[in-house]
């Protein structure tokens, strides 16, 4: 079993900056990815940033130059730090460690982003 647990949500006027941290712990295996997820009210959960233990990294369009999605291996942590925080990005960010050996996902709970002001 794989535990996710992420950190570092809150409340941010737009243009502001918050970085999320996110670490798996369990069951751990590679190669793997580990990615957030934002789910706005009324809105389909959506993919925001992923990266795979080999370095890949995806981006929803909508937050190119403005984030930057990193990790630490040999902590099992992933970071996504987000700049200019627009209205928009509000939503219930989610953290997914996904085993590609074995095609399995793990969720976190979810933290709350606001941007308001």
């Amino acid at each position: 079993q794989v535990q996710v647990a992420e950190s570092g949500g809150g409340l941010v006027q737009p243009g502001g900056s918050l970085r999320l941290s996110c670490t798996a712990s369990g069951r751990l295996d590679r190669p793997n990815s580990m990615g957030w997820y934002r789910q706005a009210p009324g809105k389909q959960r959506e993919l925001v940033a992923a990266m795979s233990s080999v370095g890949v990294i995806n981006y929803v369009d909508s937050v190119k130059g403005r984030f930057i999605i990193s990790r630490d291996n040999a902590k099992n942590t992933v970071y996504l730090q987000m700049n200019s925080l627009k209205v928009e990005d509000t939503a219930v960010y989610y953290c997914k460690y996904t085993s590609l050996l074995w095609s399995l996902d793990y969720w976190g709970q979810g933290t709350q982003v606001t941007v308001s002001s």
